[in-house]
C-alpha cells in the first residue's frame, strides 16, 4: 500500500512506565517503518507516529499482541495532528514532569529467565551477581519514591554506572534500555554478612555461600531481601525451627518455605496447575498446598494444617541463596523464609532497624545497600477448586482436570499497588481499613488502589507504618481525597487517624458498619452494581445495635446505599470479652451452660479448672460477657467443646484444626434452620429479622460428642450443616426480594471447605455467587468497601 503519509498521536495509559515499554515502542516503530517520537509524560506515554496506512495498521496490531511481559494498556486515545515535513527517524524522548498523571505504577516482579540464566553462566558479567535485573523484571515499587519513574526518583540513584551498564541503560535495542534499577557487581549494590552484633564477616565475594554454611548448621539468619528482612532457617532441622519460634515468639503459626524450583516444590505437596502459574510467574506469592505423601519437611513447619507454604526465588540474591544451600541438604533442600519482624510489628527494611530490633532473633544478618523505600510482605495465596455445576463431581479429587481461581490470604509484593478496576466512579476516596489486618484503599476514577499489608493496628510502629503508606500512595498518585470512610467502631486506631487527617487537612470523614463494608468490596470486584443478597462471615466486627456482629446476612444496594440486616446466627457469650476470644474453652462453656446442655460431661483441663468457677458466675449474672453473633467465635466454639483447641496463639488456630480433622466419607449434615425472630430487635430496620439458628449445630455436635461419635464425621456434620443454613437462608431472602446475587465476604472465607462448597451450594439453589478474586476476604478487604462506599455517596450527593 502506497497511499499518503498521516501522523498521530497516542495517548497511552495504564502499567506503561519501567517495563520496557519505550523501547518496545520504538523497536515497532522501526519495523513498521514510522517516524515520529515516544516519551513519559504525567498523562502516560506519548507517542506520535507518522506513515502510511499499512504500517500504522501493523503498529496498532503490535501494541495488541506483542506487548512487553510487564505492560498493561488501560486506555488507548489517538487524535490526528499535523504532518512534520521531512522527518525521517524515530526517537526516544526524555521524560516530561507535572502535577497529576495517568501511569500505573510496575509492582515488583520476580527475576525474569533471560537474567536467572545470566545468574547461572560463569561467563557472563553477571554471574551469581544478586542484584541483576532488565525492563521485564526486578524490584518497582520498593525503590520507587514517585513518577515519572525514572532512576533519579529511585534508591539505586546512588550508584553511578559503569560503561557497560550504562550502554546497556542508553542502548533503545538493548533489554536493560532505561532499566532502572539496571547495574552489575562493578557499580551496584553489594552484600554482606555480620553477626548479630554487626561485626562484619564476609563481604560481597563470598557472604551468601557462608551463609548457606551457617544455615545448614542449624544457625538461624535475618536476610534483606526485596521488600524487607526474612527470618531464615532450615526447613529441615527441628531444633532450628523450634529456636525460630522461641526467639520470635511465634509457637505455632505455620512458616513458609522457599525452594530451588518447581520440581522441588512438587516434591513437598501436590501442586494444580494454578499452583504452577503462581509459583513460576512474575508475583510468585506464597502458595499453600496440600501435603503430598513425599512431604520431608520438620512437622513443626506447619503443625496445625495439612497445607504447606510455598515459594520459589523470586530475586537473584534468594536464588543464590538457595543454590549454595542445596548443594549442602539433601532434596528437597528448603529455608524457612518467613517476615522479619517481632510479631504483631512491620517487617523490618533498614540494616539499622533490623539490627536493632532482631538480634535476639538472628543469629547472623545478610545486608545489602540498595534503600528498600517502601516496606511490603510476600503475597500468601491459595489455590480453589472453581465453583461451576461441572465442577461438583470434582470436589474430592481436585486435581483431575479442576480448573481452580486464587483465594488470597494476603495481598503484598506482586501485586501492589495494581488496582482494582469498578464499575465506574470518579471521585477520590480513602478508606482508613480495619484494625486488624489492615490495609488502606484510594480510589483514583475507577481504578481502587489497595495498599500491602500493613498489619495489626495495635502499635506506634504499625501506626507509622499506615502513615508512611498513606502518603506514599497519594504522593505516587498525585491525589487528594475528598472524603475519608472509616469503621463504625469508635475506638479502633484507623478512626482516629481518620479524625486525625480530616482535621488537620479539611476533608470529611464519615463511617460505615465492617460487615457492610465486606459486601461493598465483593460486589466492586465482581463490577456489581445494584442490590445483592451478602454473607459476612468472620470473628469481629461492632454492629449498628452495638453487639459484635460477624455472622450476618445482608441486603446492601451500592447504588442507591441501601444497606439492611436480615438476618444473624444465634448469639453466642464472650465470657471474658477479648480473654474468651484468646480462650475458646471459654466460649465453649458459655454455649454449653446457655443452650442447656451438661456442662459437667464434658471434661475440663486441669489448668482450667480454677477458673471455670469464676466464669460460670460470669454467665449466671451476665458480667463482661457479650453477646456475638460471630460466625468465627462458633468455630472456635465447637472447636474447643470437641477438645481440639482450649487456647490460641494465632488467629483462626480452632478452626483450622477444626476443619482439619474432617471425615469427608461422611454423608450426614446437622440441621441448621432458619426463623424469624419476633420482638427481639432494637433496630427499627430489623423488624423481621431473621435467625439461621447456629445454635443448634453446636447442640448437635455437642450431642453426638457426648455420644462418643468421632470428631471427623462431628466436623464433616457441622461444616455441612451450616453451609446449607447458609444457602437455605439466601435462598429463602432471593424468594422474598426477587434478588439473586450473593456476595461472599470475611475471614470465614478463607476456610477451604466453606469456599468451595457454599457457592455451589447456592448455585444449586438458583443464586449466582459473587467471590473474592483480587483481595483478600479477610479484612484486607474492608477499605475498599469503605473507599466504593465513600465514592458512592460522593456521587449522590452532586447529584
Amino acid at each position: 500500500m502506497t497511499d499518503s503519509l498521516s501522523r498521530r498521536i497516542l495517548t497511552i495509559t495504564g502499567q506503561v512506565q519501567g517495563v520496557g515499554f519505550r523501547p518496545f515502542i520504538y523497536k515497532t516503530a522501526l519495523k513498521c517503518e514510522l517516524s515520529g517520537n515516544v516519551r513519559n509524560s504525567p498523562e502516560g506515554v506519548l507517542i506520535e507516529i507518522q506513515g502510511n496506512t499499512l504500517s500504522h495498521a501493523n503498529f496498532d496490531k503490535a501494541l495488541k499482541d506483542d506487548l512487553p511481559r510487564l505492560a498493561k494498556i488501560v486506555s488507548l486515545k489517538k487524535k490526528d495532528i499535523e504532518l512534520l515535513e521531512g522527518e525521517k527517524e524515530f526517537c526516544i524522548l526524555s521524560s516530561t514532569a507535572g502535577e497529576g498523571h495517568c501511569v500505573l505504577i510496575s509492582p515488583d516482579v520476580a527475576t525474569c529467565p533471560d537474567c536467572f540464566n545470566e545468574m547461572n553462566d560463569p561467563s557472563d558479567r553477571r554471574y551469581e551477581y544478586p542484584f541483576t535485573n532488565c525492563t521485564n523484571c526486578g524490584p518497582r515499587y520498593t525503590i520507587t519514591r514517585s513518577i515519572p519513574y525514572d532512576r533519579p526518583v529511585t534508591s539505586m540513584a546512588c550508584f553511578p554506572l559503569c560503561d557497560c551498564c550504562e550502554e546497556e541503560y542508553k542502548n533503545p535495542l538493548d533489554r536493560r534500555f532505561h532499566a532502572q534499577p539496571n547495574a552489575c557487581k562493578d557499580c551496584g549494590p553489594k552484600v554482606w554478612l555480620t553477626d548479630n552484633k554487626g561485626n562484619e564477616i564476609s563481604g560481597p565475594q563470598d557472604a551468601i555461600s557462608r551463609l548457606a554454611n551457617l544455615l545448614a548448621e542449624g544457625k538461624i539468619a535475618a536476610v534483606k531481601g526485596l521488600g524487607g528482612f526474612h527470618l531464615v532457617c532450615d526447613a529441615s532441622n527441628p531444633i532450628a525451627i523450634a529456636t525460630l519460634r522461641r526467639r520470635k515468639h511465634r509457637p505455632d503459626k505455620p512458616l513458609a518455605v522457599m525452594v530451588k524450583n518447581i520440581t522441588e516444590a512438587g516434591k513437598l505437596a501436590d501442586l494444580s496447575e494454578n499452583d504452577h502459574e503462581l509459583l513460576e510467574g512474575l508475583q510468585r506469592p506464597i502458595v499453600l498446598a496440600p501435603k503430598s505423601s513425599s512431604y520431608s519437611l520438620a512437622p513443626e513447619i506447619a503443625p496445625d494444617t495439612d497445607f504447606i507454604g510455598l515459594m520459589v526465588p523470586y530475586t537473584p540474591l534468594h536464588q543464590v541463596l538457595i543454590k549454595y544451600f542445596s548443594k549442602l541438604k539433601a532434596s528437597p533442600a528448603a529455608l524457612v523464609m518467613t517476615s522479619g519482624n517481632m510479631s504483631s510489628a512491620p517487617i523490618c527494611i533498614g540494616n539499622r532497624e533490623a539490627l536493632k530490633r532482631l538480634p535476639q532473633i538472628a543469629d547472623f544478618f545478610l545486608f545489602h545497600n540498595r534503600d528498600i523505600l517502601i516496606r511490603v510482605d510476600d503475597s500468601v495465596t491459595r489455590s480453589v477448586p472453581e465453583f461451576s455445576n461441572e465442577q461438583a463431581e470434582k470436589i474430592d479429587a481436585p486435581s483431575a482436570g479442576t480448573d481452580f481461581r486464587t483465594v488470597f490470604m494476603r495481598r503484598a509484593r506482586g501485586y501492589t499497588p495494581s488496582p482494582v478496576f469498578l464499575a465506574h466512579g470518579t471521585s477520590c476516596v480513602m478508606g482508613t481499613g480495619p484494625e486488624l489486618k489492615n490495609t488502606l484503599c484510594i480510589t483514583k476514577g475507577d481504578q481502587a488502589f489497595s495498599s500491602q499489608h500493613i498489619g495489626d493496628m495495635q502499635n506506634l510502629e504499625t501506626m507509622q507504618f499506615w502513615k508512611e503508606i498513606h502518603l506514599h500512595l497519594q504522593n505516587i498518585l498525585q491525589i487528594k481525597p475528598e472524603l475519608i470512610v472509616h469503621d463504625l467502631h469508635p475506638d479502633y486506631m484507623t478512626t482516629e487517624l481518620a479524625s486525625e487527617i480530616g482535621q488537620a487537612e479539611g476533608i470529611q470523614t464519615t463511617s460505615l458498619q465492617h460487615h457492610y463494608a465486606h459486601i461493598y468490596s465483593v460486589l466492586a470486584e465482581n463490577k456489581h452494581t445494584g442490590p445483592a443478597i451478602g454473607f459476612a462471615l468472620d470473628g469481629t466486627g461492632l454492629g449498628d445495635d452495638r453487639t459484635i456482629w460477624g455472622g450476618e446476612c445482608l441486603i446492601v444496594d451500592n447504588e442507591k446505599l441501601i444497606n439492611r440486616r436480615l438476618a444473624r446466627f444465634t448469639h453466642i457469650r464472650l465470657p471474658g470479652g477479648e480473654a474468651a476470644v484468646r480462650e475458646p474453652w471459654r466460649i465453649a462453656r458459655g454455649a454449653t451452660l446457655d443452650f442447656g446442655l451438661d456442662v459437667d460431661s464434658l471434661p475440663l483441663p486441669e489448668k482450667f479448672k480454677a477458673g471455670a468457677k469464676m466464669l460460670d458466675q460470669m454467665l449466671e449474672k451476665d458480667i463482661n460477657s457479650p453477646v456475638t453473633s460471630s460466625c468465627g467465635r462458633l468455630f472456635d466454639a465447637v472447636s474447643a467443646m470437641l477438645g481440639l483447641c482450649d487456647t490460641i496463639t494465632y488467629e483462626g488456630q480452632a478452626a483450622i484444626l477444626l476443619e482439619k480433622i474432617q471425615d469427608h466419607n461422611e454423608q450426614g449434615q446437622y440441621f441448621c434452620p432458619v426463623k424469624q425472630i419476633s420482638g427481639t430487635s432494637s433496630s427499627e430496620h430489623e423488624d423481621n429479622l431473621n435467625e439461621i439458628c447456629t445454635g443448634e449445630l453446636f447442640r448437635q455436635a455437642f450431642n453426638d460428642h457426648i455420644a462418643n461419635v468421632s470428631t471427623g464425621i462431628i466436623s464433616r456434620k457441622f461444616h455441612k450443616g451450616l453451609i446449607s443454613g447458609l444457602a437455605d437462608c439466601a435462598e429463602k431472602i432471593s424468594k422474598q426480594t426477587g434478588i439473586k446475587s450473593v456476595g461472599l465476604s470475611g475471614g470465614v472465607m478463607q476456610n477451604l471447605t466453606l469456599a468451595v462448597e457454599l457457592p455451589l451450594e447456592l448455585q444449586k439453589r438458583g443464586l449466582n455467587p459473587l467471590v473474592h478474586r483480587f483481595l483478600p476476604p479477610n479484612d484486607a478487604c474492608i477499605s475498599l468497601g469503605q473507599a466504593v462506599y465513600g465514592q458512592r455517596m460522593l456521587e449522590l450527593a452532586k447529584q
